[in-house]
């Protein structure tokens, strides 16, 4: 019998051996490289691996780009924040960013050069919010820090805002919409990054692309436990959004999602929720991509592509236009 390690590499990669690109696959082995084969990590030694796995992709900053650290007030604790800004120019509009990593893993540093290109290639400025991670702080924490800095952002500044986010990130922004939806000053759009929205996992992608490369269907089942409490409901919209009986009144949104990625039929049913009460929403898969292929955004050109459509969307929206 042949071991799996002896299997040529075509086979153990299955259907996505030949559908996803050589570059992307580099990025892949690249990834997983970081991590033991089949082994589960405590969540602290995860986050080592993951920090310094994010520190070697750091791109770094696109000229004129400045930052500056600060902290919002948010329930007797201070939320981290990290503000970036064009040297010498002021923005149009404010984009509030919250990073992924399965409300466990990430911060400001995660994602930190994403940010720095957004803000370049948008002329906006950009807040990124580290909320609270699970397991030491569960549902609904994630959340109250991400409405905090929404919240904070909008009574301090001028500015029209746009929530944004990736992943986890995603969620906390469609869940930010749907409650801020009747604040005096509520996001004039949102841009969501293969989003993680509490859909259903017996259809659609979660079947088809159950064991898709660096993110399967266990995974999101192992952080979604991670996040919840023992009393946690799944019709919660602050930690499901998909689960929320209202879609009006959301502010025009955009979901991008990778076509080989579970969490990729949660964006076509946000945006079919949102066009049925009467919203303006746009889904775009990505074709022949994977979950996180924002970090492959300089080596994959099919990443490179999505993620200027996203920034441009993102810009779009800022501008108060719309598709």
């Amino acid at each position: 019998m042949v071991s799996d390690a002896e299997k040529p590499e075509t086979a153990k990669r299955g259907k996505y051996a030949t559908l996803l690109d050589p570059a992307l696959w580099t990025y892949i082995d690249r990834v997983n490289a970081w991590y033991p084969p089949e082994m589960d990590l405590p969540v602290d030694q995860q986050r080592e691996i993951y920090d310094a796995m994010c520190r070697a992709f750091h791109a770094g900053y696109p000229a004129g780009v400045e930052t500056s650290d600060g902290a919002v007030a948010g329930g007797g604790h201070a939320i981290p924040i990290r503000r970036y800004q064009l040297v010498d120019k002021a923005p149009q509009a404010l984009v509030v960013y919250y990073h992924g990593g399965g409300f466990v893993l990430g911060g400001l540093d995660s994602h930190d050069d994403i940010c720095a290109e957004i803000c370049a290639g948008t002329g906006f400025a950009v807040l990124s919010a580290d909320y609270r991670l699970a397991p030491e702080h569960l549902h609904p924490a994630a959340f109250d820090d991400a409405l905090a800095v929404f919240e904070w952002a909008a009574a301090a500044s001028g500015l029209s805002i746009v929530l944004c986010g990736e992943s986890a990130g995603g969620n906390l922004a469609a869940a930010v919409a749907h409650a801020a939806r009747r604040h005096p000053r509520p996001a004039i759009g949102q841009v969501l990054i293969y989003p993680e929205l509490g859909g259903d996992e017996s259809a659609g992608s979660y079947v088809e692309h159950a064991e898709a490369p660096l993110l399967t269907l266990s995974d999101i089942e192992f952080y979604r436990q991670v996040r919840s409490g023992k009393a946690q409901s799944p019709d919660d919209p602050t930690f499901s959004p998909l689960r929320d009986s209202d879609f009006s009144g959301l502010p025009p949104t955009v979901v991008v999602t990778a076509q080989c990625d579970p969490l990729s039929s949660d964006g076509e049913a946000y945006r079919d929720r949102i066009l049925a009460a009467g919203g303006r929403a746009w889904w775009y898969e990505e074709q022949r991509l994977v979950h996180s292929f924002l970090r492959a955004r300089k080596t994959v050109p099919r990443a490179g592509e999505a993620f200027i459509r996203i920034v441009a969307a993102i810009a779009t929206l800022g501008k108060g236009d719309w598709f």
